[in-house]
């Protein structure tokens, strides 16, 4: 019998839990808490399709801002300045496909953060 074991990780604005991977793609539930945000971020090497499931997301793409309420989805190619943000009463949830040559989380420039998180 093989185990397949997924860990939650927490973050200052919510969670994600990954929820299948291979060399080039991952696929994460991300959980954002009402009245918070991901930091305003870029990543050279993975490109993100997120699919909001239940809630509101605000999202910053560069200098556009869009809103997408569920079943609604949004593709961030690499080299994009964005940020999510939930300013709903009830938490955010997010299916995130991730694609690239590269998927680690040290793949993350950011230039905004309100958890003191920069990189650049």
């Amino acid at each position: 019998m093989e185990v397949i074991e997924h860990k939650k990780i927490y973050r200052p604005w919510g969670s994600y839990t990954s929820i299948a991977e291979s060399s080039n793609w991952k696929v994460k539930k991300i959980i954002v808490k009402p009245d918070e945000a991901l930091s305003l971020q870029m990543h050279n090497f993975r490109s993100e399709h997120c699919i909001v499931v239940d809630g509101v997301a605000k999202v910053h793409l560069d200098n556009k801002i869009i809103k997408l309420g569920k079943n609604e989805s949004v593709y961030i190619p690499n080299k994009t300045k964005h940020k999510l943000s939930n300013e709903g009463e009830k938490p955010l949830v997010i299916i995130e496909v991730q694609s690239g040559s590269y998927l680690g989380e040290d793949d993350i420039i950011r230039f905004e953060d309100r958890y003191g998180r920069i990189t650049n």
